[in-house]
C-alpha cells in the first residue's frame, strides 16, 4: 500500500522552482500558529478562561461584600470559614475551565418551584441589590443571589430554587465551581461562527456567601465568552500588523535564500551547458551563496578545468594517432600500388625490397597498436585494495635481470624492505621502461636508490646522453620521441607515467646534473 502510495507521488509530484519549496515552507511555518489558534483552540480556550477569571474575580469580591453586609454578620469574622481564612487565590480562585476538556453542560434550566427564600437573605437583598445592580451594569454579567438552600433571592426570576444545579450544589458545600453550558438565546454573527465551540457557550460561577464559618448563600454569575471571530474583530488592527510583519519577513528570508542557494545554482546550471556545448566559463562565485554552494563553484570549475584539459589532451592525442599511422599507411599502400602497376617489370630484388619497407611498416603499425592498447589499460587502471610489495626487493630483481656487460646497475637503499602500496607488476613494468630508455640513451652506469618515507621515492639516475633541453617538457607527451628512425614510438614514458598516476604515485624528470635522473613518488603501505 506505502509502495503504491509512493509511486503514485512520484508519477503526479509537479515540478516546482527552488524558490517555490523556501516560500511553500516558510509560509507553512509561519501558517502554523494561526492554525494551531483555530483547530487547536489555544486562542479561544483563552477567552474563555479569560472570562471564567474575571466572573471569579466579580464573585470573590460580591461574595466577601455580601458576607459583610450580611444580617447579624460580625465584619471582622464574616469571611471566615471554620476559624481559619479562606484559600488563596491561587487555589480556589484558579481558572478550571478547558474547551478540549470541560464537558458543555445543557442550557441553564427554569428554576424549580420552592418556597420563599430566607428571611436574613431578604434583608441582605435590600443591602446588596444597589451593589449587585452596579456590577450587572460595569461588566454584563447576570448575577443572582441565592439563600443557603439554594433558593432564588434576587435576579431577573423572583421565585425558585436552583439547589439542583451542579456548581450551585457544590457552593451550597462551601466549593466555589465554573461550568460551560450552551447559550440558548445566541444568534450567529459571523459567518464561519461554526468553527469557534465557544460561540454559543456561556459561563457560570457559583460564588458561596461566608458568615462565620458558614455557607448563608451563594452568588451564581454568567456571562458570555468572546467570540473567536469576536475577539479577531475586535483585535484586527494587530493581527493585520501581525501578518504584515509575517508576510515581510517571508519575502526577507525568500530573498536571502534566494541569493545564497537558488540563484547561484540557477547560475551554475547556465554554466554547465555552456560548458557542455564548449563555450562560456565558469562564472565567478557569488559572495552571497552558502559555504556549501561556494564549494560547489570551486568543484565545478575544477571539473570544467579538467574536461577541458582532457578534451585538449583527446584532440592532441587524436591528431598525433593520425599523424603516428598516417606515415607506415602512405608506405604500405606505395609498396601496394608499386607492386601493383611495376610489379611484372620488377627484378625480385626490387620486389623484395618494397615487401621488406611494407613489412617493416606493417611492424611499426603493430608496435603502434600495442602500445596504445597499453596507454588505454593504464590510463584506465587504478590501485587495488589490496596491491602490496616491497619496493627494495622488485628493485634488485629487476637489476639483477637487467645486469650486463655494457651497463652496470647499482641498488642502495636505507634498508633490507620497503613496503608500498602498489602491485609489483606494476613498478616493474615502470622500472623496465627506465631502464631500457637508458640502455638506448648510450648509458653504462645506472643507480637506483630507494628512500623510506611518505611517500616512498625512487631516484633512477644514468650516465647516458641526457635530455636535450627543448625536449624536457615534452617527452611525457604521447607520441614524442627523439629515436623514431631507431623505432621509438614515444609511448614509452607516457604510459610509464599513466601507470603510477593510477595507482596514486608520479613520475617526473629531474632537472640538472649529467645524463637522465628520474623520480617516482609510490604510496607506502599505512
Amino acid at each position: 500500500m506505502i509502495a503504491r502510495l509512493k509511486a503514485w507521488g512520484k508519477r503526479h509530484w509537479p515540478r516546482l522552482a527552488l524558490r517555490t519549496y523556501l516560500f511553500a515552507s516558510f509560509f507553512l511555518v509561519a501558517a502554523l500558529p494561526g492554525v494551531g489558534a483555530v483547530a487547536l483552540r489555544v486562542y479561544e480556550n483563552t477567552l474563555v478562561r479569560q472570562t471564567e477569571a474575571e466572573l471569579v474575580a466579580q464573585g470573590a469580591a460580591l461574595a466577601a461584600s455580601a458576607g459583610a453586609l450580611w444580617p447579624a454578620a460580625v465584619p471582622e469574622r464574616a469571611v471566615r470559614r471554620g476559624g481559619s481564612v479562606s484559600p488563596s487565590p491561587y487555589g480556589a480562585n484558579a481558572t478550571s475551565v478547558d474547551l478540549s476538556a470541560t464537558p458543555i453542560l445543557p442550557e441553564r434550566p427554569a428554576p424549580v418551584a420552592a418556597p420563599p427564600p430566607a428571611p436574613d437573605a431578604r434583608q441582605a437583598e435590600v443591602r446588596l441589590t444597589p451593589m449587585l445592580a452596579d456590577t450587572r451594569a460595569a461588566t454584563l454579567a447576570s448575577i443572582i443571589l441565592l439563600d443557603r438552600d439554594g433558593r432564588i433571592v434576587t435576579g431577573t426570576a423572583r421565585r425558585g430554587s436552583y439547589a439542583d444545579l451542579p456548581e450551585v450544589e457544590a457552593a451550597l458545600g462551601g466549593t466555589p465551581r465554573t461550568v460551560l453550558r450552551r447559550d440558548g438565546r445566541y444568534k450567529a454573527i459571523y459567518r464561519f461562527d461554526w468553527l469557534s465551540r465557544a460561540a454559543a457557550t456561556r459561563v457560570h460561577h457559583a460564588r458561596p456567601i461566608w458568615v462565620d464559618g458558614r455557607v448563608v448563600g451563594v452568588l451564581l454569575l454568567s456571562r458570555s465568552a468572546r467570540s473567536l471571530f469576536i475577539g479577531l474583530y475586535q483585535d484586527w488592527g494587530k493581527i493585520v500588523i501581525g501578518v504584515l510583519a509575517i508576510l515581510g519577513t517571508l519575502i526577507l528570508l525568500s530573498g536571502v535564500l534566494s541569493r545564497a542557494i537558488a540563484r547561484p545554482i540557477e547560475e551554475l546550471q547556465d554554466a554547465s551547458r555552456d560548458v557542455a556545448a564548449g563555450r562560456g566559463t565558469v562564472p565567478a562565485i557569488p559572495a552571497t551563496a552558502a559555504i556549501e554552494i561556494q564549494d560547489l563553484y570551486r568543484d565545478f570549475a575544477a571539473m570544467a578545468q579538467a574536461i577541458e584539459a582532457r578534451s585538449h589532451y583527446l584532440r592532441n592525442f587524436a591528431h598525433a594517432v593520425s599523424h603516428e599511422f598516417k606515415t607506415p599507411l602512405t608506405g604500405i599502400r606505395g609498396a601496394i600500388e608499386l607492386l601493383q602497376d611495376h610489379g611484372g617489370t620488377m627484378s625480385a630484388t626490387e620486389r623484395a625490397r618494397f615487401l621488406a619497407n611494407a613489412d617493416a611498416d606493417a611492424q611499426r603499425l603493430t608496435l603502434l597498436v600495442s602500445r596504445l592498447l597499453d596507454l588505454a589499460r593504464a590510463d584506465m587502471g587504478g590501485a587495488g585494495a589490496n596491491d602490496a610489495s616491497d619496493a627494495v626487493a622488485t628493485v634488485r630483481k629487476l637489476a639483477d635481470a637487467h645486469r650486463r656487460e655494457d651497463l652496470t646497475i647499482t641498488v642502495t637503499a636505507p634498508s633490507a624492505a620497503i613496503p608500498i602500496a602498489l602491485a609489483a607488476q606494476t613498478l616493474e613494468a615502470v622500472l623496465t621502461m627506465l631502464i631500457e630508455n637508458a640502455a638506448q640513451a648510450g648509458a653504462d652506469r645506472l643507480t637506483i636508490h630507494v628512500e623510506r618515507g611518505e611517500p616512498v621515492v625512487i631516484t633512477i639516475a644514468d650516465n647516458g646522453g641526457g635530455i636535450p633541453p627543448g625536449d624536457r617538457e615534452r617527452i611525457f607527451e604521447p607520441f614524442f620521441t627523439s629515436r623514431r628512425a631507431s623505432g621509438g614510438t614515444g609511448l614509452g614514458l607516457p604510459i610509464a607515467r599513466a601507470l603510477l598516476v593510477g595507482a596514486g604515485g608520479t613520475l617526473e624528470l629531474v632537472e640538472g646534473g649529467t645524463g637522465t635522473t628520474m623520480r617516482l613518488t609510490l604510496p607506502g603501505v599505512t
